[in-house]
């Protein structure tokens, strides 16, 4: 099987934060919830609709999974569908890219390259 990639959508201070301090242990439900929610690209845009309409000043990180394969564990949500979720930190630099995450004032624009 072939390694993937991975998203995260969170706010842009949290993790200009995160990249100060070399470490990245969640944002909001992350915290509450004991582990880092992430998703993959099939899942990502449901996950902003869902969780960030009407948000500005968010970003898109890419995670690599050999660089959280070590604390993932695929957990059932929505219905069923399996998530992938990190029980520990991630260190910002094993994340492949960070982009922008802009509010049109309809929907989030992913990278095209993404979609």
């Amino acid at each position: 099987m072939s390694l993937q990639v991975f998203y995260k959508i969170l706010p842009r201070d949290v993790w200009d934060d995160s990249c100060k301090r070399g470490i990245f242990a969640g944002a909001g439900i992350d915290l509450a919830d004991g582990y880092i929610h992430l998703s993959t690209a099939a899942q990502v845009t449901e996950t902003a609709a869902r969780h960030f309409a009407g948000v500005a000043n968010l970003v898109l990180i890419a995670v690599p999974e050999q660089s959280v394969a070590q604390n993932l564990k695929w957990e059932a949500s929505r219905g069923g569908a399996l998530f992938p979720h990190v029980y520990g930190v991630i260190d910002p630099a094993t994340v492949s890219w960070v982009k922008d995450l802009p509010w049109n004032g309809t929907t989030h624009d992913f990278p095209k390259d993404l979609l």
